[in-house]
């Protein structure tokens, strides 16, 4: 796998594409029965509930209803980005303020973490990505989430547990992250998904930023073609062809980015999935748009 032609935030290459950035074989995902499994076997876990909308309701009132047993809540927009603003709408947080705010939630170096969201795992692969480029090697994500784990009879509570304290200490740089240059840069010499709905990628409509369209030279890769109708990850090998479609394959250098970088870390997880690394444009569109000397492209590109 050759190195990015541009320079990232982190001056962090990407993984090779046998261990996709994992030092320790921990598999991006877990199902329903393998977690309660675990649970049931009193398995030294730190499960995190980051179920969140981005037009709302806050994710904490689905939390307070019912969550799995032991869970800590996790803010997306308070503990998993940095303030909104000119670096985008859910830049990457401060050091330590995401070590304080996982430290808060339970998490430790040497224990293993699982995130879930609602369904589909947009929220949640976020959060697995922010923990894995901030250090955090055995994280994995609820394939199906907290939809799956109720669909299965399993049961729920809305009693918050007391949390002990968590030693996670952040070291940043893990994952290849781009910046606006280095997203412009791979569009041409590489591949750059833009991983919005289609009617955002051809500039049609934009319910959130104040300019519509989408970055020059990238191809369209909506995150609602990782999943199927149940919320739960297509097999790899549909993955994988579905990215070698667009042209994404392991022997080029690939980048993603979405409107605010959350759901850009949904794509790089099914990426991840597929055997595929690819970089991270953690500002994304709502980065891109901010500078008025940055080029727009409209229509199917």
């Amino acid at each position: 796998m050759r190195r990015l032609p541009v320079v990232t935030n982190q001056n962090s290459p990407l993984p090779n594409p046998g261990d996709a950035g994992q030092t320790d074989d921990v598999h991006p995902l877990i199902e329903v029965p393998a977690l309660d499994r675990l649970l049931r076997q009193r398995h030294p876990l730190v499960l995190l509930d980051a179920r969140w909308r981005l037009a709302g309701p806050p994710g904490i009132e689905s939390y307070r209803k019912g969550h799995l047993p032991g869970a800590a809540f996790v803010d997306l927009d308070r503990d998993v980005a940095g303030p909104p603003g000119p670096a985008g709408r859910h830049p990457l947080p401060a050091s330590g303020d995401f070590e304080a705010a996982m430290r808060r939630a339970g998490v430790s170096g040497d224990r293993l973490v699982v995130v879930y969201d609602d369904a589909d795992s947009t929220a949640a692969a976020r959060v697995w990505w922010s923990l894995r480029h901030f250090g955090h090697d055995r994280v994995r994500v609820l394939d199906g989430g907290y939809r799956a784990w109720t669909e299965a009879g399993l049961p729920v509570v809305a009693d918050e547990p007391e949390v002990k304290q968590g030693d996670f200490i952040a070291a940043p740089g893990r994952l290849p992250v781009l910046d606006a240059d280095g997203a412009a840069a791979l569009a041409g010499a590489g591949v750059l998904l833009d991983a919005r709905a289609a009617e955002r990628y051809r500039g049609e409509q934009e319910p959130v930023d104040p300019v519509a369209g989408h970055i020059p030279g990238a191809r369209n890769a909506p995150t609602s073609g990782n999943v199927g109708v149940d919320g739960r990850f297509l097999p790899p090998a549909l993955l994988r062809e579905r990215f070698a479609k667009l042209g994404a394959t392991d022997a080029l250098d690939v980048g993603v980015y979405c409107g605010s970088g959350v759901t850009a870390a949904h794509e790089i997880l099914a990426l991840t999935l597929a055997g595929i690394p690819a970089a991270l444009y953690v500002g994304s569109w709502s980065n891109w748009v901010a500078d008025p000397a940055h080029p727009v492209a409209t229509g199917d590109g």
